[in-house]
């Protein structure tokens, strides 16, 4: 599996876990990114953060330390 922080422009991923601390997996839940979700890599800075991302027809920036505790699989 690999990780969000990992992703490349224009690929299609759904979501298989996330870890880390309780409070930080609530803060991305409350943003949409949940098991099963998937997501499209919109954006990478040049030095790799933020990542943007579109979930659920709405743009995401996601920090790098955080799109590394989000496993993901490539759907297209």
């Amino acid at each position: 599996m690999a990780r969000l922080s990992e992703a490349k422009v224009g690929q299609k991923l759904k979501i298989v876990s996330i870890e880390g601390a309780s409070s930080v997996k609530q803060r991305l839940k409350e943003m949409g990114l949940t098991k099963g979700v998937v997501l499209e890599v919109v954006k990478v800075a040049p030095l790799g953060d933020p990542i943007d991302v579109l979930v659920k027809d709405y743009h995401l920036s996601i920090r790098k330390k955080e799109a590394e505790l989000v496993e993901v699989e490539v759907v297209s």
